[in-house]
């Protein structure tokens, strides 16, 4: 079936306190608005319409981060949500399928439920997604007969019979896009909040002898966010379903409410992860991987075998091969480590290549930067850097190459070779006592003349 998705994303989000829109807030790394972007990505769709208002153009910026193909549309005036659907309008002329009308601020709508949505629409002219509520609040009501959608009422303008309904309108809506349109065309805004409905499309289908049915979801999908508490509690819902779908893929948790996950993290069976690891976007992790404690990972891949951690921090660009170390207060960033190739301890390894079994000594430093450039260190298989090496790049240390310990390397090394750089030590017989003797008697004095 072919689909394009309208995405409402022109909120202000008054109750979140925020100079950002509402649906840039992110969860689990990822604007709201890229979750349901994401979502509806899932449908192979032919286009996709996002409604933008306040902050525009941030929401054009993310929208396009995710999916440059994406068309933007900007809804001068809120004047509901029929309105701003109609602002998608000459974005789809010519578009003959099904549009789905999805928010931004409702992150958690499953691929599953929309290909539902995407069935039903084929036995019905208007599908509206719903839910049974737990506390139906103010939230719209279905007003079902059979399994037919007979109207959907708002809060402000239901009866007491109707607010005994606890089946609630999501929002999400799936109709023909020039049906849509047309419907559209003929909402008026005489309600009590004196807006254009979208939800008033369903009446105006029934009667024009019209069918018009509802999709039902688990509540969770349907959760809005309004509010910084209810981005906290949207945060915790994607945490713990992510949790627990790792666990049941065969990935090791060993305290799961302790560890952090973005959107798109992915690990693989029998990954070991310790407590206090945060996942920022775009990691891998293969299997068997043992990631340990208050580790910090971001847009890095680690591979098979390998170990990193504790108090780690992989940085974006950072690629591990199989069977890698990184250990404690390590940090890579933009740099590969070959196959078998360890940094253990206290080192920062930037804008660099790390040949396969090379050992990198505690306290090296890749130089990287001069103030205004980067430039590339590369370090040959099987070579040993010694302690507190500094290697100024760009520099290339050959295979089987070694640095003494507090050197500072400025030029390339050839392979095998043992590279020394670092002012001749000095010993001057008793100087110490003199010394401690000449600063004690300062100290004194000091004492003396306060």
């Amino acid at each position: 079936m072919n689909t394009s998705l309208i995405i409402l994303a022109a909120g202000m989000g008054t109750r979140m306190n925020s100079d950002l829109p509402k649906v840039l807030h992110p969860i689990a790394g990822d604007p709201m608005l890229v979750h349901a972007m994401a979502a509806g990505a899932t449908l192979d769709p032919q286009h996709t319409v996002v409604v933008a208002g306040h902050g525009a153009a941030e929401v054009t910026a993310a929208a396009h981060a995710f999916d440059e193909t994406a068309t933007v549309v900007v809804q001068s005036e809120q004047l509901g949500t029929a309105h701003a659907v109609d602002q998608a309008k000459h974005a789809l002329a010519g578009f003959d399928g099904t549009a789905i009308v999805l928010y931004g601020d409702t992150p958690f709508v499953e691929p599953h439920t929309l290909e539902d949505m995407l069935s039903a629409a084929e036995g019905a002219d208007v599908v509206v997604l719903g839910f049974e509520a737990a506390d139906p609040g103010r939230y719209g009501r279905l007003i079902m007969d059979g399994a037919s959608l007979e109207r959907i009422v708002e809060f402000k303008d239901a009866t007491k019979d109707e607010l005994a309904v606890t089946l609630c309108n999501s929002g999400v809506i799936a109709c023909k896009s020039d049906l849509l349109f047309d419907l559209i065309s003929a909402v008026d805004n005489t309600n009590a909040s004196g807006e254009y409905y979208l939800t008033d499309i369903i009446g105006l289908a029934r009667a024009r002898g019209l069918k018009a049915t509802a999709v039902t979801c688990a509540e969770a999908e349907t959760l809005g966010v309004n509010s910084r508490a209810q981005l906290a509690q949207a945060e915790a819902a994607f945490q713990a379903r992510a949790r627990v779908k790792l666990m049941e893929d065969g990935v090791t948790l060993q305290a799961p409410e302790t560890v952090f996950l973005a959107r798109d993290t992915f690990i693989g069976r029998d990954a070991y992860i310790e407590p206090n690891v945060f996942f920022g976007t775009g990691v891998t992790v293969e299997s068997g991987a043992h990631i340990r404690a208050f580790s910090h990972l971001e847009g890095c891949h680690i591979s098979r075998g390998s170990v990193v951690g504790p108090y780690a921090r992989l940085r974006p660009g950072a690629e591990l091969q199989e069977n890698t170390r990184v250990g404690n207060f390590v940090e890579i960033k933009n740099a590969t480590l070959a196959e078998g190739a360890k940094v253990n301890h206290l080192s920062y390894v930037g804008d660099a290549f790390v040949g396969s079994k090379a050992n990198i000594g505690a306290g090296t430093i890749t130089c990287n930067y001069d103030g205004v450039m980067k430039h590339h260190t590369h370090i040959g298989a099987n070579a040993f850097i010694g302690s507190n090496t500094m290697l100024v790049a760009p520099v290339q240390i050959g295979d089987g190459a070694m640095t003494g310990s507090g050197s500072v390397i400025t030029s390339d090394v050839e392979e095998n070779a043992l590279a020394l750089a670092r002012a001749p030590q000095v010993e001057k017989p008793g100087m110490a006592q003199k010394l401690m003797d000449m600063l004690r008697a300062k100290k004194a004095k000091q004492q003396r003349g306060s």
